[in-house]
């Protein structure tokens, strides 16, 4: 590496007292987890803009406002979409000199490292992009300009990764909503991700995946062009922006690759967002939407969710053009019903043991299709059913272990608990959700009646 490219890390302050525990993946390449060996549950929001687009009072709020609702990851974009190259920061700063990736400005990432700082305070991990994939190439949209080679992209992700190393809050996320065209592209995102690992001092201390556009179903996400790769440590899909796009099968397929890694949903329907990009005829999407996506991502296997929202995302605030015609300033999206529910499903899956959780769909007889879909998830000694309608489904006991079933009703849009009685584990029983209908869904939760797990 020449010289030029070898970046003085001056005023670059060490997390201060409040670092969190560096995360890798866990032994049975399924999940996330401490490296003191605790269960990690992904709870994301894309805050792409977040970076470029708050200053520190509104980055504090933001921040703090996730910690509060059980958010555990914010991603979010060293090099923004929106015109992140030549539109300043809060305070009139840009990320690179002269659009040069070896070239990164100080002042603009003293900012990125008191956002990445104030996270860590509030317990938040920081899902970092070092750039959007725009930069690398623009494809049909994106402001761009095009500014990275390999030996850029090596430079660039060696400094970046050198200037964070210390902050044990920090996940990598390669790419950045482009799937590379060819081998150039792939050859770039591989260069940018080896020098992060070499900046951060080895594999083992760059927890890193790569954020796609949605691709079919058999491409599985990452998984198509970095899966063999040994600094891909999960694979992460991007579904898009419709309400149905069978989640269940693109976890799935991701899930049965060999070698064996974690499975995450990056980014799906955001909230508040036009459904497929058609407010007229679809509306904007729902808490329901948003909440279902999520159920039957994680049941199918997912690590865990990255939930979005359409304002925020691109912090829509006055002054600022639209992108795709979002209805609320970023600041009053903040407690829109969606994201304030997410932290039940957080709470549900902590409940119980995580590590040893499968997708199971042999646990129910009909898994229904698209709007009204049933999906199963299993622990050793506990079972969970999402009826994304309330609609009756039958179970398939025997499955876990416990010779008596204790049952209970979880309400995903209260994180209310109902007692469901208890059943001999063995043979099969038709369970009726307390209602039924559109936006009514529940979960069903079994355990193994002589563990004596607490109520969700």
């Amino acid at each position: 590496m020449k010289k030029q490219f070898l970046f003085p890390l001056a005023l670059l302050s060490l997390l201060a007292g409040t670092s969190r525990a560096q995360l890798r993946v866990s032994d049975n390449q399924r999940y996330l987890q401490t490296a003191d060996g605790k269960p990690f549950f992904w709870l994301g929001d894309t805050a792409w803009e977040l970076f470029h687009r708050l200053n520190r009072e509104e980055a504090d709020r933001y921040l703090k406002n996730r910690a509060d609702k059980g958010f555990t990851v914010i991603q979010a974009v060293a090099l923004a979409e929106l015109d992140g190259l030549d539109t300043p920061n809060p305070y009139g700063d840009k990320p690179l000199l002269n659009n040069d990736p070896t070239k990164p400005n100080e002042a603009y990432f003293r900012h990125v490292d008191y956002i990445i700082d104030k996270a860590a305070e509030l317990g938040l991990y920081i899902g970092l992009l070092p750039t959007w994939g725009d930069k690398v190439f623009k494809d049909r949209w994106g402001k761009g300009p095009e500014i990275f080679t390999t030996a850029s992209a090596q430079a660039y992700g060696q400094w970046l990764g050198a200037r964070y190393k210390n902050r044990k809050n920090v996940i990598w996320i390669i790419g950045g909503d482009r799937n590379p065209r060819h081998d150039a592209d792939v050859a770039v995102w591989r260069a940018m991700a080896a020098g992060v690992v070499a900046g951060v001092g080895g594999q083992d201390k760059a927890l890193m995946t790569f954020h796609p556009q949605p691709n079919g179903l058999e491409d599985a996400g990452s998984a198509k062009w970095f899966h063999q790769d040994a600094w891909l440590d999960f694979n992460m899909f991007q579904t898009g922006h419709c309400r149905e796009n069978n989640v269940w099968d693109r976890i799935q397929v991701a899930y049965n690759k060999v070698p064996t890694k974690p499975v995450l949903d990056g980014e799906t329907l955001y909230e508040d967002h036009p459904v497929c990009f058609n407010a007229k005829d679809l509306g904007t999407s729902s808490a329901f939407d948003i909440r279902k996506h999520a159920y039957l991502d994680v049941f199918a296997g997912a690590l865990g969710h990255t939930y979005g929202c359409h304002d925020i995302w691109q912090m829509y605030a006055p002054g600022r053009e639209p992108v795709n015609g979002p209805n609320h300033y970023w600041y009053d999206a903040l407690d829109l019903p969606g994201a304030s529910q997410m932290k039940y499903l957080r709470r549900l899956m902590e409940s119980r043991p995580m590590l040893d959780r499968v997708p199971d769909q042999s646990l129910i007889t009909d898994a229904r299709h698209e709007h009204d879909r049933t999906q199963a998830t299993r622990g050793k000694d506990y079972l969970m059913v999402y009826s994304s309608e309330g609609k009756p489904f039958t179970v398939n006991l025997g499955k876990i272990s416990g010779s008596t079933l204790k049952g209970t009703w979880y309400n995903p849009r209260t994180g209310e608990a109902k007692d469901a009685g208890t059943s001999p584990n063995q043979g099969q029983k038709l369970f009726s959700p307390p209602s039924q209908g559109y936006g009514q869904d529940w979960v069903l939760l079994l355990d193994d009646a002589a563990k004596g797990y607490p109520l969700p």
